[in-house]
């Protein structure tokens, strides 16, 4: 069976991903900072039948990615690599001029800087596979210039172009960018409290990652309208 790792993925996109993949029989590797949600979320995916490990750590510290990777490696390997876990830099979101350069830290830490020390500890793993793909959630943000959104959009953006460049230095792996657009997540309603217009729920955009995973396309930045729109 393939073998998946989903960073943050206790609750929204992250644990609708797992869902969505044990019921096509991958096993699994699921990461977040919450143990109580994350056992929850693995009592959940079990259910498909698919063997799950979930391991509770910060995915900013290089031991618990080791034990991330060594997990997967248990399973059979490494097919596909999904660093969701995010941090905003701020709670709610704040102007660059009340940014906290700690909070933005933290955001680079999490958003980019353990994207790529994960992407590192599992790289051979990953190239072993015949399918070895590393997806990685972006936003609208790393591409568009919206207030308060700055420190979270700038570690998106350093991500999106650190997977540009993986892509070209791993032409045997798929490395996609992709963003899933506005979602009714914990993560949206911690950067905009007073925003009360719906969002769709992370299911709805499982679909688009999905077809990622189908048709294979080339390398690249992927938006959820379009993927949703050939999903359908």
């Amino acid at each position: 069976m393939p073998v998946a790792i989903i960073t943050g993925a206790s609750k929204g996109l992250g644990r609708a991903l797992a869902g969505a993949l044990a019921g096509r029989g991958w096993d699994l590797v699921l990461d977040a900072r919450g143990a109580e949600a994350l056992t929850d979320t693995a009592r959940a995916v079990r259910a498909h039948g698919t063997r799950v490990r979930a391991l509770a750590g910060d995915v900013t510290d290089a031991a618990h990615r080791a034990e991330v990777v060594s997990a997967a490696r248990r399973l059979g390997g490494v097919d596909l690599l999904v660093h969701n876990a995010s941090a905003l830099g701020a709670e709610p979101l704040v102007r660059l001029a009340e940014l906290p350069v700690e909070g933005l830290r933290r955001a680079l830490e999490v958003n980019l800087v353990a994207g790529l020390g994960l992407v590192q500890e599992a790289l051979p793993l990953l190239r072993d596979s015949r399918s070895g793909t590393v997806v990685a959630v972006s936003s609208d943000a790393a591409a568009e210039a919206y207030e308060t959104w700055g420190g979270y959009g700038a570690s998106k953006a350093a991500l999106d172009h650190l997977l540009a460049v993986l892509a070209v230095e791993e032409p045997g792996l798929r490395v996609w960018a992709v963003d899933p657009g506005d979602m009714a997540t914990d993560l949206y309603a911690a950067a905009v409290p007073d925003d009360r217009e719906p969002r769709p729920e992370p299911a709805t955009v499982v679909p688009g990652f999905l077809r990622l995973l189908d048709e294979r396309p080339a390398s690249g930045r992927y938006g959820a309208p379009a993927l949703l729109d050939g999903a359908r």
